[in-house]
């Protein structure tokens, strides 16, 4: 903490901004610049000044709040029991139990409560999105099907793009000056990037986008994952090359090409599997679990059947009326744990009691299978594509007309 800026080491209580009727503190700002900071030296990138930093934070913090509060007023809730399984799913995607996960959390100095509390935000803003952009967002067969004859009149590109992306945003309902000044910025961003200027800096100095403190950093895409407005652009692009600026109904958007690269062939593994889940509440702790499913499994030995059992004693009531068959599944689509266990097992093997967040688990392996990627798994990947792509897109229109609608005062003075 000594390498922190000295505003940071000030116990300070001051309003920087009020949003709708909420305020945010410079206490919070500081300690939110603080993990920034922090996070942007442990990735070697070149910070801005520090005021620029902080306006970007702010911006963050404003947006942030802004969407919680819309979430609140729909009553959106985070039950403790939800973020518990959240917890447990992220210590088991990190292969460590909970209380292992906790640990570390604390050895990398990080407080638990707080994370909690972040994750509990994060699951809160989450459910906020599906509910006011992705549940609307539908992908129609004729949208996959055009996909896929243009992406075959162009031969099979399988190539994936790595981006960089800066907007300088325009208000909705801006007037023409404002337009023109926010297109004199960007064409001022371009110039400055392919005269060598750093991206990432620069992403974070300017950019008004929800990645901008990632660096603008979009990460790797196929064509069918980029926004819709760079597709024509993005092939033609080599690697280094900064775009001119893209107008859109959100402002001006600059795109660099960072790199390229093919992609492998996708091979689909596929294992059918079925299981008994026995869920722990405040009559069965873990130990009666797993002793009713070992009855169970010495029931199936002595020449009971699965599927009878399935239904009469599972939990997982989705499943146990299909006599626990969780059908053909890919690798991804399960927890961990569960996930794991199965790999292990042979072919009509049943494993022993296997615990993951949702309680305890008797798995049987009816079959595996491994393909080439079949024409339906093609245009469920193109489906998917083109959803996330819309969802982008419709996010960052509605994350922009949240902040043009609201009151927002912000103290520039204080800051």
């Amino acid at each position: 903490m000594a390498d922190l800026p000295p505003v940071l080491a000030q116990t300070l209580d001051r309003i920087v901004a009020v949003v709708e009727d909420d305020v945010i503190l410079e206490r919070e700002l500081n300690i939110e610049v603080a993990a920034i900071i922090q996070k942007l030296r442990s990735n070697n990138v070149t910070m801005p000044p520090e005021y620029v930093l902080r306006k970007q934070v702010l911006e963050r913090m404003i947006i942030d709040k802004l969407q919680r509060q819309l979430a609140a007023r729909s009553g959106i809730q985070v039950s403790d029991e939800m973020l518990r399984n959240s917890v447990a799913d992220i210590a088991s995607r990190n292969n460590m139990s909970v209380e292992a996960f906790k640990q570390e959390l604390v050895r990398q100095g990080m407080d638990y409560k707080g994370f909690e509390e972040n994750l509990r935000n994060e699951i809160i803003i989450n459910q906020l999105r599906g509910r006011e952009i992705s549940s609307r967002i539908k992908v129609t067969d004729a949208e996959v099907n055009h996909y896929l004859e243009t992406q075959s009149k162009a031969g099979s590109n399988t190539t994936q793009y790595h981006l960089g992306h800066i907007l300088i945003s325009v208000p909705s309902g801006a007037s023409a000056g404002e337009i023109q000044k926010a297109k004199q910025k960007a064409d001022q961003v371009v110039s400055e990037l392919r005269n060598g200027k750093d991206f990432r800096e620069t992403a974070i100095s300017y950019s008004n986008d929800d990645n901008a403190l990632k660096g603008g950093d979009l990460g790797w895409r196929s064509i069918g994952q980029i926004p819709t407005l760079f597709t024509e652009l993005v092939p033609g692009m080599l690697q280094g090359d900064v775009s001119d600026p893209i107008r859109s109904p959100s402002g001006f958007h600059i795109i660099k090409m960072l790199e390229t690269e093919g992609s492998a062939q996708h091979i689909v593994n596929k294992t059918k599997v079925r299981h008994i889940l026995i869920k722990t509440n405040e009559l069965v702790d873990d130990a009666e679990a797993q002793k009713r499913l070992l009855a169970l499994k010495e029931r199936i030995k002595d020449g009971d059947d699965f599927a009878t059992l399935a239904r009469a004693h599972s939990d997982d009531k989705g499943s146990a009326i299909n006599g626990g068959s969780l059908d053909w599944v890919t690798p991804g689509a399960l927890v961990p744990p569960f996930e794991d266990a199965m790999n292990k097992l042979e072919i009509n093997q049943i494993s022993n009691p296997i615990q993951t967040q949702f309680g305890w688990h008797l798995i049987q392996v009816l079959g595996r299978e491994s393909q080439d990627d079949s024409e339906q798994f093609r245009k469920d990947k193109v489906r998917d594509e083109i959803r996330k792509r819309k969802i982008e897109e419709e996010t960052e229109l509605w994350l922009r007309r949240l902040r043009d609608e609201a009151y927002v005062e912000i103290e520039l003075d204080r800051l």
